[in-house]
């Protein structure tokens, strides 16, 4: 068997050594994790992703575990999912969003998917076909440049201003777009950049896409988890000014991010996304596509019509205060500039000053050299799709964060050009 591997040229494959591909943030943790200095005593620290699962303040509510045993202990959902998702799930989930809305959605808007991740996927390969481009933001969440890519959907990225809270840049918007431009992604509460957009620039992004006759995909993974001045505003409120697609999941408001349930909603009471077809196809990509797990589908209606807001207060007084301190503490850190203080998610996306460092080129080298020297990962932000900033998540215990931003600071501290 070996002697036939070899001929067949598979020898050495598993060996190639090539860097992370820079739009891969796990990749790119990975790598930095592999880098950190084996002979450091001290424990590893990384704010690089934002999975607070594991950190016991974060738990998940009793509740949903609940809903989770007595719909396995049922023995009522072992079996395959109906395409789109289990009724009561899909009904759930309209319930749930329907709240925030000024108009009723059905289970038929709803399906449901393996993590939001899927649902990404899954829109973009509806809207792929040939010549059709996509408009998306920068800094984002570039596993959509991934599925762009995959399916032949060309991708245009418009900017986000971060002296205007990470607003979208509608006049780019406007330049970039043209005949066969077919939707807009936007991501809010924002990754990476902790922001909430407000009703008022959620009617302008509206507005702007009604003009030009695209769709809004509305990546709302993170919606209600905000603490800052604004509240969340669901894409959805507009759907009357322009169809939107709403993809989110209960992976982060939950912090249950390995249970896989996310969902796909087609925000339009004017019925427009059915008069088109574009309701058809979304049936069509999911058909064969992987299912989320039944009893998880089978534990959300529990899941979403239970969970107490005394569990969300907390998390959110968590995210809050973690927010402020780290704020206050990169304030103080010549090098890094922080436009804002995060609102929302939880992230903050902060600006290096390269030309205050010595021995470092770039974010990728000031990550990989920070890992290595003080066992601290944290996010390049080329990985995000700007160059020379840095992702931060706060989504950690208190004392690792305290820890990980004063391992941060000495690094910086330890690096900086002398006067």
């Amino acid at each position: 068997m070996e002697s036939k591997l070899r001929k067949l040229g598979f020898e050495g494959i598993g060996n190639l050594k090539t860097p992370p591909p820079s739009y891969s943030i796990m990749s790119v943790v990975k790598f930095l994790k592999e880098n950190i200095n084996e002979d450091d005593h001290r424990l590893a620290i990384s704010l690089g992703v934002g999975d607070p699962s594991g950190f016991k303040c974060f738990r998940t509510t009793n509740i949903a575990e609940d809903a989770i045993v007595g719909a396995v202990r049922s023995a009522k959902f072992n079996s395959y999912a109906p395409t789109g998702g289990i009724l009561s799930a899909r009904r759930a989930i309209a319930e749930y969003l329907s709240n925030d809305l000024p108009y009723q959605l059905s289970p038929e808007d709803v399906y449901v998917t393996l993590g939001c991740k899927h649902a990404m996927e899954m829109i973009v390969k509806v809207l792929a076909r040939p010549e059709a481009n996509i408009l998306l933001p920068r800094p984002g969440f570039r596993i959509y440049e991934t599925y762009a890519n995959s399916h032949h959907l060309e991708l245009r990225h418009f900017d986000l201003l971060p002296r205007k809270g990470w607003e979208v840049d509608l006049d780019a918007v406007e330049a970039i777009a043209d005949e066969n431009t077919i939707a807009m992604v936007i991501i809010n509460p924002g990754n990476p950049c902790g922001s909430v957009y407000s009703y008022e620039h959620l009617s302008k992004i509206a507005e702007t896409a009604r003009k030009l006759g695209i769709l809004v995909v509305a990546d709302e993974v993170y919606g209600h988890i905000v603490f800052g001045s604004k509240p969340f505003v669901p894409m959805g409120v507009f759907g009357s000014t322009v169809p939107v697609i709403t993809l989110g999941s209960i992976s982060k408001r939950w912090m249950v991010p390995g249970w896989r349930l996310g969902w796909l909603v087609t925000s339009d009471p004017t019925g427009l996304l059915q008069k088109c077809g574009i309701a058809d196809s979304i049936k069509s990509a999911l058909n064969p596509a992987p299912f989320s797990p039944t009893f998880i589908q089978a534990a959300v209606p529990e899941i979403l019509e239970k969970t107490t807001e005394e569990f969300f207060s907390k998390t959110i007084n968590i995210l809050r205060a973690a927010s402020g301190f780290c704020y206050d503490i990169l304030k103080e850190i010549p090098c890094i500039t922080c436009p804002q203080r995060a609102e929302g998610a939880m992230f903050v996306l902060v600006k290096l000053n390269l030309s205050l460092l010595e021995d470092i080129e770039d974010d990728m080298e000031f990550c990989l050299k920070l890992a290595k020297e003080e066992s601290l990962v944290i996010l390049p932000g080329v990985t995000v799709g700007l160059k020379n900033w840095l992702r931060i998540t706060f989504s950690v215990e208190q004392s690792s964060l305290e820890d990980g931003l004063g391992r941060l600071r000495s690094f910086c501290g330890r690096h900086a050009k002398k006067a």
